[in-house]
């Protein structure tokens, strides 16, 4: 099933970008596709059942758009130091560290990827489920993991 689950994946990502839609591009895109969900289906789909797959694919439905949200504010907050007559007066780099809640390899590299992806903090590494964040400013460094985490926890991690 995990197979099955990674071919359409990568099939449905690769129609999106590549705009190829002749003959042989397309089945040159099927058989790609075929190899990489043979290969590495495990890393994309590991472990669990049926209904844990379920409530995590809904979870990341949910969260995906909160994420957006926060990605939007936190590039208004950067372009708002980067724009600001006295710039370096605002930027106040940190390096902050803190132990998750989250038990999953999944789930925490969701927080750390979240991080990430979430502008003026970057996730420098994850070491025994603690995390330490560079943060350009103390205020993105007092919100990690603030609700991110808790989300993340309410969409991927068992009750």
């Amino acid at each position: 099933m995990a197979k099955v689950a990674t071919f359409v994946v990568m099939l449905a990502f690769w129609v999106v970008l590549s705009g190829m839609f002749d003959g042989f591009h397309f089945s040159l895109g099927v058989v790609c596709c075929a190899l990489v969900a043979i290969f590495s289906h495990d890393l994309l789909f590991f472990g669990g059942d049926r209904r844990s797959w379920v409530r995590g694919v809904i979870g990341l439905i949910l969260y995906i758009p909160w994420l957006l949200w926060e990605i939007l504010l936190a590039n208004l907050h950067v372009a708002y130091i980067v724009l600001h007559p006295r710039m370096m007066e605002l930027i106040d780099p940190q390096l902050i560290r803190f132990k998750t809640k989250l038990k999953k390899p999944l789930s925490q590299v969701t927080l750390a990827q979240s991080i990430t992806l979430t502008p003026g903090t970057i996730t420098v590494d994850i070491r025994d489920g603690e995390f330490t964040i560079y943060a350009l400013t103390k205020e993105a460094a007092e919100g990690c993991p603030g609700s991110m985490e808790d989300r993340i926890a309410k969409a991927l991690e068992d009750r």
